[in-house]
């Protein structure tokens, strides 16, 4: 029950801070198990292969 509770906690402060960074000027820290639950380090960057295929500078082979 109280591994539960402290998720829960996590959660509301998290959520806070979400909030709170949307305030423009206002800094909010973020630890790091913090910032990667909000997403923060997501790799969406390009594969290689896509960014090859994006490329139009490239001469045709």
């Amino acid at each position: 029950m109280n591994r539960f509770k402290n998720r829960l906690n996590a959660i509301e402060v998290l959520t806070e801070k979400l909030t709170d960074a949307m305030t423009p000027g206002f800094e909010v820290e973020f630890d790091p198990d913090e910032a990667e639950r909000a997403g923060a380090f997501q790799e969406d960057a390009l594969s290689e292969a896509e960014a090859l295929d994006s490329c139009i500078d490239l001469p045709d082979e």
